[in-house]
């Protein structure tokens, strides 16, 4: 929708530049006939020749301007839409960026519980350990105890 509005609006330009250049070059015509013939004409008709020439002038500036002004609207038409492209190339990088936070982050927490089933593991397994050495103290105890009484009762 917008190009067809930049279209027509080019369109009118350009027929408003031809009808310019067209005014600028009877006028310009007329000028150099004028000069020519070195016909004298008087103030009023004078006065109609010098402001059609100033308008000549006038127009030709303003057809630069234009010209100046659509090539800066061209550039800013371009620059909108490169900004616009890495404004959608930024989008998706942070998108992606996401995606990956999200899944280092499910990693992460994949880990964790893993290390805690190794660690209720571990601590299970330092426990057993635990009354297996009560175990054995008692055991060593029973031998002493035991031991004790043989050589008490072997000696006497």
């Amino acid at each position: 929708m917008a190009m067809e509005e930049r279209g027509k609006g080019s369109e009118r330009w350009s027929g408003a530049i031809t009808n310019l250049t067209e005014m600028a070059s009877n006028l310009e015509s007329l000028q150099k006939l004028l000069l020519k013939k070195a016909v004298f004409v008087d103030e009023e008709t004078f006065a109609k020749a010098s402001l059609s020439s100033e308008q000549a002038r006038t127009i030709k500036v303003l057809e630069q301007r234009v010209e100046t002004l659509e090539r800066e609207l061209d550039a800013a038409i371009t620059a909108a839409a490169r900004a616009r492209s890495e404004k959608r190339q930024a989008e998706a990088a942070q998108k992606a960026a996401e995606l990956h936070a999200q899944e280092i982050t499910r990693e992460l927490e994949n880990t964790t519980k893993v290390f805690e089933l190794h660690m209720e593991e571990l601590r299970a397994k330092q426990d057993e350990i635990s009354k297996r050495d009560e175990e054995i103290k008692v055991l060593q105890a029973i031998i002493q105890t035991l031991g004790g009484k043989v050589s008490h009762s072997s000696n006497g």
